[in-house]
């Protein structure tokens, strides 16, 4: 296992309870020791080791020993791991959406007959095994699909759930503040291609509700597009996929785009000298008199008694005193270190994921719709709703593989039966459950807002 960060609590349990059943030795590589040893607690089937994945020759010595290699590392780097995996015959699990370059390896890896599955996180991972186990259903039932929308979110749990932003990092903020960039958000509705430019994103959303849980609000991912060809959904008339926030986060947030805060593509000069409130007051006109507040509040039409002002001033942006300390930094760099000062999670904070699917389709000449909703809560700081629903996925595929329960081989998704249904059926055993419930058929209700 390549990598020990916020979402291999889970995991490393899971592998260590289970390494005397199934035999098990697992090696655990982290450029940080101390962050590798943490999870391991002297157990005597662990084993740590310090890891530089760009020093070639210590990766391949640690890739070469073992039956299969999980990779935890961000996405861009697996590439070096997986041409490894191939040299050395290695089977590999990822939680990352699969690049160009990983999807180039494919027939390489057929011809060796490994298994490199990817995309076996929480989403991706656990929204295509749920997707495709009720498109299936309706499918082997003698439906057509007419509609799939699906939405995911990392938020706070109802009792953690302490900021006007009803919101904390729970993965990686960088991630985060980037979000929808690269691109118009682009999707099918009603057989219509309908795009979101950047600019707009957060200010088109869909209202979806959760038993229990309340209203959430939904804004478009980027690319819904290529989970046509994903799942085989050639006839559908609706495609939608999106990102799950409390409601009013997308407005608040929307703030920061205006402003250029979000913007990764330059650097700020003397950025590690400036205060919170210079760095606002940078991208706001020359006023002699006005002060930073006052300018903020004209320029974005803001009362002063609004929700939105009080998110700002929660966030403590109009600080003179706090520095940005960061040195050449972007505008996207400086707000994810002011946000990191206020969405850190405390030591006791519990998270939350909630994932939310719609299939509407067609069965003899009748059209249907099913909701089907999963809400997975955290422990504490470090077992996470985050680092559960990601990290148990790669564990249970990793067993499989290993027990050659996943006997197709190449680069993959876990979309295909054999592979999603005991998945799924273990996830269950860990409280990771969807429920359904049939609805009535809505075709045009996408970002209603």
């Amino acid at each position: 296992m390549i990598g020990a960060g916020k979402s291999a609590s889970y995991l490393v349990k899971y592998f260590l309870e289970r390494s005397i059943s199934e035999k098990l030795e697992i090696t655990i590589g982290d450029l940080d020791l101390t962050n590798a040893k943490k999870w391991t607690k002297n157990n005597p089937n662990a084993y740590t080791l310090k890891l530089d994945i760009f020093d070639e020759k210590s990766r391949k010595k640690a890739i070469i020993n073992a039956d299969i290699v999980v990779s935890m590392l961000p996405a861009r780097f697996h590439i070096e791991v997986a041409k490894d995996c191939l040299y050395f015959g290695k089977h590999m699990v990822t939680a990352s959406y699969i690049s160009k370059e990983m999807q180039a390896l494919n027939e390489q890896v057929k011809s060796k007959k490994l298994v490199f599955l990817n995309e076996i996180g929480v989403d991706p991972g656990i929204d295509h095994m749920s997707a495709m186990h009720v498109i299936d259903r309706i499918r082997e039932s003698g439906g057509e699909i007419l509609l799939f929308e699906s939405f995911t979110g990392g938020l706070m749990a109802p009792e953690s759930d302490t900021n006007l932003w009803n919101y904390k990092f729970t993965w990686n903020p960088r991630n985060v503040v980037l979000a929808g960039q690269g691109g118009a958000a682009k999707f099918l509705q009603e057989g219509k291609f309908k795009y979101i430019p950047y600019h707009r994103l957060f200010r088109r959303t869909e209202f979806l509700e959760v038993d229990g849980y309340g209203r959430f609000e939904a804004y478009a991912n980027r690319d819904s597009l290529k989970y046509k060809k994903v799942y085989g959904l050639d006839s559908i008339q609706t495609l939608y996929r999106g990102t799950i926030r409390r409601v009013g986060f997308s407005r608040a947030w929307q703030i920061f785009v205006i402003l250029g805060l979000t913007d990764d593509s330059y650097t700020i000069a003397n950025s590690e000298n400036m205060s919170y409130r210079d760095f606002i007051n940078s991208f706001l006109p020359y006023s002699p008199t006005d002060s930073v507040e006052l300018k903020l509040r004209y320029k974005l039409k803001i009362d002063q008694d609004d929700i939105l002002w009080e998110k700002l001033e929660e966030l403590d942006i109009f600080n003179a005193n706090k520095k940005v300390i960061l040195k050449n930094a972007s505008p996207a760099q400086i707000l994810q270190k002011i946000l990191l000062d206020s969405w850190s999670l405390d030591s006791e904070d519990k998270d939350m994921i909630v994932m939310y699917h719609k299939f509407g389709y067609e069965l003899d000449g009748e059209k249907y719709q099913i909701d089907a909703t999963m809400v997975c809560t955290g422990e504490d700081q470090t077992f996470t709703a985050m680092a559960k629903t990601v990290g148990l996925p790669v564990g249970i595929a990793t067993l499989a593989i290993l027990n050659n329960k996943i006997k197709r081989y190449g680069v993959q998704i876990p979309n295909n039966k054999d592979v999603y249904e005991p998945i799924l059926s273990e996830l269950e055993e860990y409280g990771i459950i969807f429920k359904e419930k049939k609805v009535k058929y809505l075709g045009y209700n996408i970002l209603n807002t």
